[in-house]
């Protein structure tokens, strides 16, 4: 079942609403084939036209069909941004059907076409039908008037003119300005609709783009903070030592020792820094996910009371929050979403759920509404996230947990030596040891190799 309702559910809220308008003006094809195909068949007063007759009027019926509905997907192409608008093709349309119609007015005045009812039907009918695809290419309201005024002057006054009756063309004309009225806001309305949901998803991406630049922005000011002063003084020192050691003065090996420890506690600084921008705090990523699920219009469930958990658990787990509400702004196409900490027995269990799931497909890819993409540091997706709960020992499922509903839930252990709520020691030491691990980030390799083991040693 899934594989059959995946090509609409797996559509973000922008994909499926383009979808549905352009498959409705797409119907309009057998719609326009049922209401006007029988017209030419039908019996009047002066019986029905002549076989001839009534076919050539059914073709141009099919075609006329065709025609629009080519017309109507490029202007929905033009409402979604894909391509230019339209005018060489709105304008060949539009006098296409404008000189049909002044071909069958002549046929009716010659006798041609006996029948005022069915001339009637075929020229009001396939004017409507073109004002509907007309309108998708036009912007102001006041363009829409202006072509419901001028399709049903352009259908009555042909009509008038060759001497058909100046009832059948006032006939023409009312019937004309009331369903294209009807039919323009129709028309509009969708062409606005699609118009405003395209734009409301490109600025819920700009969104996440702007964010990661921010992050990216905030990362590079730390580094010059903390580079810029200590790459300066470096050059100076070594420098002078340069100076110094040219003049064979003994002072020169001084300042090289002292390069060596500005060097070393930049080197150290640096490692600080790239921790914390590896560890997330819970409580913070939490707050986070509340505002800017409620900034995107999805209602953000949060019950996670106060728990006093160790340092690297935190982390672990904010970054869960993180990754996972990330991915239901990006990825999913939700309206609502729960996040819930809970404690068990010897463990902490924290679950991130939304109705926006996209099927099993979501475990597979690590692209579902709440699987995890783009994770910074270890890996990426669910084994970023399984890799970073792997370093204090927890877990991670995801799947979907109801038709429509995708859940991510993890569970990390905490150690025999406490329990929740009782304070506990920081797992990490302040001044991370080279081989060991930093932090939950799953960054513990060796950070230098040759001689930076041995500056750090010396260190």
């Amino acid at each position: 079942m899934s594989r059959l309702t995946g090509w609409w559910s797996g559509r973000s809220s922008a994909g499926k609403v383009e979808l549905y308008t352009r498959w409705t003006f797409h119907s309009f094809v057998p719609i326009e084939l049922f209401v006007l195909g029988g017209i030419p068949f039908s019996r009047g007063e002066h019986g029905p036209p002549s076989t001839e007759a009534s076919v050539g009027l059914l073709l141009w019926v099919g075609v006329h069909a065709v025609l629009c509905a080519v017309l109507a997907s490029r202007a929905l192409d033009h409402t979604t941004g894909k391509r230019e608008r339209p005018v060489r093709l709105a304008v060949a349309v539009v006098g296409t059907t404008f000189c049909v119609g002044l071909l069958l007015n002549l046929l009716w005045a010659g006798g041609v076409l006996p029948e005022p009812g069915v001339n009637v039907g075929i020229l009001a009918g396939t004017s409507i039908f073109t004002l509907c695809a007309l309108v998708l290419c036009l912007g102001p309201v006041r363009h829409m008037a202006y072509a419901v005024l001028a399709t049903a002057l352009a259908t009555g006054a042909p009509m008038a003119a060759v001497g058909n009756g100046l009832d059948m063309a006032a006939g023409s004309v009312v019937g004309i300005l009331i369903g294209g009225v009807f039919i323009s806001f129709t028309s509009g309305f969708s062409s606005w609709l699609l118009r405003i949901v395209q734009e409301l998803e490109r600025s819920r991406d700009l969104k996440a783009r702007l964010a990661v630049a921010e992050e990216r922005l905030r990362f590079g000011r730390d580094l010059h903070d903390v580079m810029g002063r200590n790459l300066s003084v470096i050059a100076l020192k070594s420098e002078l030592a340069v100076q110094l050691s040219r003049r064979g003065r003994p002072e020169a090996v001084d300042q090289m020792v002292e390069v060596q420890r500005i060097a070393q506690e930049s080197q150290r600084e640096v490692r600080e820094v790239v921790r914390g921008y590896r560890e997330a705090d819970l409580r913070v990523e939490l707050e986070g996910a509340r505002g800017v699920l409620g900034a995107a219009g999805i209602a953000c469930a949060v019950d996670a009371p106060a728990l006093d958990l160790p340092p690297e658990v935190q982390s672990a787990l904010g970054w869960v929050v993180r990754e996972t509400t990330t991915n239901v702004l990006r990825h999913g196409d939700a309206r609502r979403c729960a996040i819930v900490l809970r404690s068990e027995p010897g463990a902490v269990l924290l679950t991130v759920e939304n109705d926006g799931a996209v099927g099993a497909a979501g475990e597979r890819d690590g692209a579902g509404a709440a699987g995890v993409t783009g994770g910074r540091g270890a890996g990426s997706g669910l084994a970023g996230l399984r890799e970073r709960l792997g370093a204090v020992d927890g877990t991670l499922d995801a799947g979907p947990s109801a038709p429509h509903s995708f859940r991510v839930t993890a569970r990390v252990p905490l150690p025999r030596s406490g329990r929740v709520g009782a304070p506990r020691k920081p797992a990490t030491p302040a001044h991370p040891v080279p081989g060991k691990h930093e932090g939950p980030g799953g960054s513990g390799r060796r950070e230098r190799r040759g001689s930076y083991e041995k500056e750090e040693t010396v260190a």
